[in-house]
């Protein structure tokens, strides 16, 4: 008997666990971008309207307590982020730790919880209300986006772009 032919992974039963499942692996390509990039450029701004990597950075710290602060009551007591750490150790650290809360709540959640209204942003002064499931999937969206802007800052900085959907100049698959 041969084995059978290697296919595509089931899908997942429900939003909840397509969310859950994304975000885990997201999180993990974005965690390989930032720890490749050298802690003492930091600094490093590619325009002078650009941010800093180490406020890139903290966008992803940000985005997960946002995602945390969703799960956990709907954004409704929302409070300030506390001050970037001055080193990037640090505030990987405190990325690293977020993605660890988020994925657990995430993978506590079923359908039901993922339609839970959250209330954000939707223009300036301006809040509209979101499923939880479109709350969290715009985040991590948003996180995939400034990994891009990362990926730049890691090749401006001089360092290796590990690869991320497929092979790169400095990780190739062949």
């Amino acid at each position: 008997m041969t084995a059978p032919a290697a296919g595509p992974a089931p899908l997942p039963a429900s939003l909840a666990r397509l969310l859950a499942d994304d975000y885990r692996r997201e999180s993990a390509l974005t965690i390989k971008v930032l720890r490749a990039y050298p802690a003492e450029q930091a600094e490093l701004r590619p325009h002078e309207h650009s941010n800093s990597a180490h406020q890139l950075l903290w966008t992803f710290v940000i985005e997960n307590a946002l995602i945390e602060g969703a799960v956990r009551h709907g954004l409704r007591e929302q409070t300030g982020w506390g001050e970037m750490p001055p080193r990037w150790d640090d505030t990987l650290r405190l990325y690293e730790e977020g993605v660890a809360r988020v994925t657990t709540l995430l993978d506590a959640f079923d359908d039901a919880d993922m339609a839970r209204s959250v209330s954000f942003f939707t223009g300036p002064k301006q809040r509209g209300e979101f499923s939880l499931f479109d709350f969290a999937r715009y985040m991590l969206k948003d996180s995939i986006h400034h990994r891009g802007q990362m990926s730049v800052y890691l090749r401006l900085a001089g360092a290796k772009v590990p690869s991320i959907y497929g092979p790169s100049h400095d990780e190739p698959w062949r």
